[in-house]
């Protein structure tokens, strides 16, 4: 292992002092890690209950990691049981790490929709405040143009009586949630899956989006 290691250093150097005699330059190997996460983005979205949020999207591929967190409040540093409470006006949200390359954000935009009510301004199925309400948050004008458009998109379907009642906002300053709710269906899943079952989430879906493929969007 040892000497395949100075091997390959030994080919590095080579072709940097090759690179530098033709160019005038040095060249720097770049870490193949470092290449691929240079490659990731990044989106926000509160769905209700980040257990189930966060969940669903781990399943997309192309989505790298999820975090379970909180955004949207005035208060540093929230506990859960200060944003569960409604006082510190965070909404649970979801940290979506994604490589754009194999999943884009409109793709994201239609596999959120499809996980919750985004018609329901007062909560989340069985939670109810503005802590488990639905908003997306975006971080460039970009994410912000999609995120409109598929709204206008889902309005202009009347799928449901209703508007979308998904707030659209920039986004904030995103905190962690305590370890405990990381990958909680894993940690948890006979808990997590009464509690899903129970809250009527998979119920509504099933109901309102099964065999819908439509792609919600104006945005060109």
């Amino acid at each position: 292992m040892e000497n395949k290691q100075k091997s390959t250093f030994s080919r590095k150097v080579l072709f940097a002092f090759a690179f530098f005699f033709m160019t005038g330059t040095v060249a720097i190997a770049e870490p193949a890690d470092n290449m691929a996460m240079a490659s990731q983005q990044t989106a926000y979205f509160a769905g209700g209950c980040f257990w189930c949020t966060e969940t669903d999207f781990e399943k997309i591929d192309g989505v790298s990691e999820v975090i379970s967190g909180f955004m949207g409040g005035k208060t540093a540093n929230p506990a859960y049981a200060d944003v569960a409470s409604g006082h510190t006006r965070h909404r649970e949200t979801v940290k979506v790490i994604f490589d754009p390359t194999r999943v884009s954000y409109q793709n994201l935009l239609s596999a959120f929709w499809r996980m919750h009510d985004p018609w329901d301004g007062m909560g989340s199925f069985v939670d109810r405040g503005r802590q488990y309400s639905s908003a997306i948050y975006y971080v460039d004008t970009e994410q912000k143009r999609l995120a409109e458009g598929a709204v206008a998109a889902l309005n202009a379907s009347a799928k449901i009586d209703r508007p979308i009642a998904t707030a659209i906002e920039p986004a904030s300053a995103f905190y962690a949630a305590e370890a405990y709710h990381q990958d909680y269906y894993l940690k948890s899943p006979l808990k997590y899956k009464y509690y899903r079952y129970r809250s009527g989430r998979d119920q509504f879906i099933d109901e309102v989006w099964a065999g819908d493929i439509t792609v919600y969007q104006t945005a060109e």
